[in-house]
């Protein structure tokens, strides 16, 4: 199956119409346009995060189900913030969500000279000029959303007197900052990116790819919507703090007489519990709070690739948020609930012991070694059994035993007799406690009948509970995440404060000398199991061949099946 099917296979059923999707039909319908280009836009300045994902999928998505394409194009215009490393995360994060451009990478700083093109060519139109106003001064000639702009005075200038001093700025005459080019168009229009916009500035910085090239940069606007046009894009898919921006990308559009590409928005994606802002998130990085940008706390693409998170668990939760015109706040439940569900149908199970009990099995030959098969994924029978060794030493967690249990609990307990997940019934006889009083080490004995966990006569015992070998378990560094805040809105929560107060102190904790059943020696990075009873867990990067690192990326519990089973599946959008 190939990606296009694995895509169509996430969510059942046909994709529901939308807006975007109303308007596309409609200029195919018209014959506006004759097929659809759409295209993913980021700038290489840093990490994907959850929002991205969502105008990754749309704009995948979309040429899909019209049968179109959809290009790659970084946006590079800001030399002092961009690298080839953002560059390359980007490409990664893309393709591990499942999506192809193919052949059709493109890059903004390629079309400079076209760009540099336009701008003379608007110069010789009359409809832009070179300033020399600053940039405190051209903000305040900008005016306010309240009162108008004020034409600066250098604006009349001369056709020819334009076309050099553009030239002698590319040729690098002037100091950084001295002047700029800006379109002419309206210094009293209520929209503020239509009074007289900046379209190129002085910068002498290296361009990560162009070098030291160009001492003059485009800006964001001159370069986004030309750059679609250059490339034919149709229908040029926006967030949509860029509503305001379409007018000037019209204006553009129209004043060149290029492809008119039809820009149209869609709302931003948040999840509670989270924060996605760079300028809040670098401070917990720079005080070691965070790990880094692929820290598994953080909802970056990078960050939810290494703690284990399948991306047809984003996909099938992009596709269930769905498109309304408002921005959306889903619930993080919702989020969990996709991941859940796809790791529930496709995860091994193994057994994993993360604070460990010793079992010591008197009646057990010391020398004796037997294997027990259990089923590699009950949800999928096709998955067959895997092969777990038992010995007369085993390890279990040291929560399954209790010297004075409360009459609801069903684990181990004195005299008490429960059985090990697929290999046999044991009864615990002693307690072996150390100097300190601590509990250290249980002795049980077993029944010989009871081997593969049943018995002939069909007794039930009142618990099961999960163990691993000390002769064959694998020993592993645990790494228990959990939700970086604890505030719904950090943001809110903070009042415009430090976030770092609505932080979870418990976000995290490592555990060493965790033991996991030999079916996961030699894993590789990335490769995720069911730890039974406890959660799903991935392989870190952080392994090595003589420790393996797990990271738990959620646990078992599922409120939001719950929710479904009672009726109440509207509430999965989130809130709006």
């Amino acid at each position: 199956m190939d990606n296009t099917d694995n895509r169509r296979a996430d969510v059942e059923g046909d994709v529901a119409s939308d807006f975007i999707r109303d308007a596309i039909r409609e200029d195919l319908a018209t014959g506006r346009y004759e097929g659809v280009m759409t295209r993913f836009p980021p700038e290489p300045n840093g990490h994907l995060h959850i929002g991205h994902a969502k105008a990754i999928c749309l704009n995948f998505w979309v040429a899909e189900e019209f049968g179109g394409v959809c290009n790659l194009r970084f946006d590079d215009t800001d030399p002092t913030k961009e690298e080839a490393s953002f560059v390359e995360g980007i490409r990664r994060d893309i393709r591990w969500l499942g999506f192809d451009w193919e052949d059709r990478l493109y890059f903004a700083s390629d079309y400079f000279e076209q760009l540099y093109e336009f701008a003379v060519r608007l110069i010789k139109k009359g409809k832009a000029y070179v300033c020399d106003l600053n940039t405190v001064a051209t903000r305040t000639y900008r005016g306010t959303v309240t009162s108008p702009g004020t034409e600066s005075p250098y604006r009349n200038r001369s056709i020819d007197e334009n076309l050099d001093l553009f030239a002698r700025m590319r040729a690098g005459e002037f100091p950084d900052g001295t002047r700029t080019l800006r379109a002419k168009i309206d210094m009293a229009s209520p929209n503020m990116n239509m009074r007289d916009p900046v379209m190129f500035r002085i910068l002498r910085a290296s361009h990560y790819r162009r070098g030291d090239a160009w001492c003059i940069y485009p800006m964001y606007d001159f370069t986004h919507g030309q750059s679609d046009a250059i490339e034919g894009v149709s229908h040029s898919l926006c967030s949509q703090e860029f509503e305001d921006h379409r007018p000037l990308y019209d204006w553009y559009i129209r004043e060149l007489g290029i492809f008119p590409s039809r820009q149209i928005e869609f709302p931003k994606l948040f999840v509670t519990h989270t924060v996605v802002g760079k300028r809040h998130l670098r401070p917990l990085i720079e005080d070691g709070l965070l790990a880094g940008w692929d820290d598994p706390r953080l909802i970056t693409l990078s960050g939810l690739r290494r703690r284990g998170v399948p991306p047809e668990a984003i996909r099938n939760f992009i596709r269930r948020v769905g498109m309304s015109k408002r921005d959306t706040t889903a619930e993080i439940d919702l989020l969990e609930f996709h991941i859940r569900a796809y790791l529930n149908r496709h995860a091994p199970r193994v057994m994993g012991v993360i604070d460990p009990l010793k079992v010591v099995i008197d009646n057990y030959p010391e020398d004796r070694e037997e294997v027990f098969q259990a089923q590699v994924n009950p949800e999928d029978p096709s998955a067959g059994t895997r092969s777990v060794p038992f010995s007369r030493v085993v390890y279990i967690e040291r929560d399954d035993f209790m010297e004075d249990p409360p009459r609801k609990f069903r684990r181990l307990a004195p005299g008490r007799e429960v059985r090990l997940r697929a290999a046999c019934y044991i009864t615990c006889t002693d307690v072996i406690r150390d100097e300190n009083g601590e509990i250290v080490e249980l002795r049980c004995t077993f029944d010989p009948e009871s081997r593969g966990g049943s018995t002939p006569d069909g007794r039930k015992v009142r618990g099961t509970i999960h163990w691993v070998s000390a002769a064959h378990a694998v020993e592993a560094e645990v790494r228990l995440y959990d939700r970086l805040f604890n505030a719904e809105n950090p943001m809110e929560a903070a009042e415009g404060g430090d976030i770092g107060e609505t932080l979870n102190p418990n976000s995290l904790e490592v555990r060493r000398s965790c033991f996991v059943e030999s079916t996961v020696r030699g894993a590789e990075p990335g490769a995720q199991f069911q730890f039974e009873r406890l959660g799903y867990f991935c392989v870190d990067p952080d392994s090595t061949s003589e420790e393996l690192v797990f990271n738990r990326t959620i646990t078992l519990r599922d409120t939001w099946a719950r929710m479904q089973k009672q009726g109440n599946p509207a509430d999965f959008g989130g809130k709006r």
